[in-house]
């Protein structure tokens, strides 16, 4: 499409991919989608991003990334037929992280039938330079049906004021003011007369007001591969794990001929799994096998919240760890195996996120597997002097024959416990 133009899409589930090539010296890219009324939001729940994944509607929700072999996507969910009346907009961002978009090459935003995987509408590179934000394209309703429309309007003030041109609130550090100047004590007052006034009558107090949206995160990558959670301001509250993947399937036979790669879900399960060390010496594993789901308010203090066989829900399998009681851990490592459906993570592309209740979320993407693995080391949490520190692994480990996944990742990282065969 040129920029300016527009075309029909349908009202069924879309999928807009934000796809750029990266390398080195190229910026990390985040796509963002903000539900307009009259050109601004209703209020900062009306921005789906990175640090708030899905609308409250259910018509957005942020996927994230997948990075398939120097090629990155960052995935927005769209389901037009859940967007309420009022919104006449749902426009579609961009923002660079550690650069601007003149560094991005191959830079594009394509919708695509999410059922199909068939392309509906691609917008490529508008010519960008110095821009640290874009609006790419915007869905708007026109005489009671949906069209896309390429936009191309760039930035230079980043994701804070592209949102704060559509109305939303952020959080942003503030300078203390000086102090003033001491002023001369006035003089003492005369004593008060006698005389009590009534007393005034009560009224509610006001709500507080909503917290201004935040928008820092922190990317590991190869080069930075750990953060601390303790100078991010992260170190009490709920940490919730979720993984994201995207399993791709070659067609066979003849079918070869015609068929292209869709993305299917449905028949792979995954489960997401935490070995633990805690303080006093004690050792366990949390996962759906064995239904050993853990605990969150007794030890271990880690929950997994359920089984979901989909991995495409940011708000699905997800793994939260209690950090009020951050001092009762030694070490935790986060892992994910293949239960069924697949021989390996050869086709896998997985994102994972760690969003504590405080601080910034953490995230990262999983490599391109290259080995026949079941199991894959996710994130090392270890606690180093009170300091809570995470650790991309992104470790893909090939199980002996005969040896679970389980036992293998235990080998691997020392956790020295006895395992026995386990069933959902």
């Amino acid at each position: 499409m040129l920029k300016g133009s527009n075309t029909p899409v349908p009202t069924a589930g879309l999928r807009v991919e934000l796809g750029w090539r990266t390398g080195p010296g190229v910026p990390d890219v985040d796509a963002s989608a903000l539900l307009l009324v009259s050109g601004k939001v209703r209020s900062d729940a009306d921005f789906v991003f990175f640090n708030q994944p899905a609308h409250s509607s259910g018509a957005v929700r942020h996927e994230g990334k997948r990075d398939t072999g120097g090629r990155v996507t960052d995935t927005l969910l769209v389901d037009l037929a859940r967007v309420e009346p009022e919104i006449e907009t749902l426009v579609l961002a961009a923002s660079s992280d550690g650069g601007a978009f003149g560094q991005v090459p191959d830079l594009y935003i394509e919708v695509q039938d999410a059922t199909q995987g068939t392309p509906v509408a691609r917008f490529d590179n508008p010519g960008a330079t110095t821009e640290t934000a874009f609006v790419l394209g915007e869905f708007y309703r026109r005489q009671g049906a949906w069209k896309f429309r390429a936009v191309g309007q760039g930035y230079s003030s980043g994701l804070e004021g592209l949102a704060t041109d559509y109305g939303i609130t952020v959080d942003e550090p503030q300078q203390a003011a000086p102090a003033p100047a001491a002023a001369p004590a006035p003089p003492a007052a005369p004593p008060a007369a006698a005389y009590t006034p009534p007393p005034m009558p009560r009224s509610a107090p006001p709500p507080p007001p909503a917290a201004p949206v935040r928008l820092t995160k922190v990317t590991l990558t190869k080069a930075s591969p750990s953060v601390s959670l303790t100078k991010q301001g992260g170190t009490s509250g709920a940490l919730h794990v979720n993984l994201n993947w995207e399993v791709r399937k070659q067609f066979s036979g003849w079918s070869s001929k015609f068929g292209r790669p869709t993305a299917m879900h449905s028949d792979l399960d995954l489960d997401l799994c935490a070995l633990y060390e805690l303080n006093d010496g004690s050792k366990g594993v949390v996962q759906a096998l064995g239904n050993s789901f853990g605990a969150l308010h007794q030890p271990p203090y880690i929950h997994l919240d359920g089984d979901d066989r989909t991995g495409a829900v940011s708000t699905g399998e997800n793994l939260t760890v209690n950090l009020d009681h951050k001092n009762a851990f030694r070490r935790i490592l986060v892992f994910v195996t293949i239960y069924e459906g697949a021989r390996s993570f050869a086709d896998l592309h997985a994102s994972v996120t760690l969003r504590p209740q405080h601080g910034a979320p953490i995230d990262f993407s999983l490599d391109e597997c290259t080995v026949p693995s079941l199991v894959c080391a996710l994130a090392l949490i270890t606690n180093t002097g009170g300091d809570l520190i995470v650790q991309r692994e992104a470790r893909y480990l090939v199980p002996d024959r005969g040896v679970s996944p389980q036992r293998t990742v235990d080998h691997a990282y020392g956790w020295g416990m006895n395992w026995t065969p386990g069933r959902k």
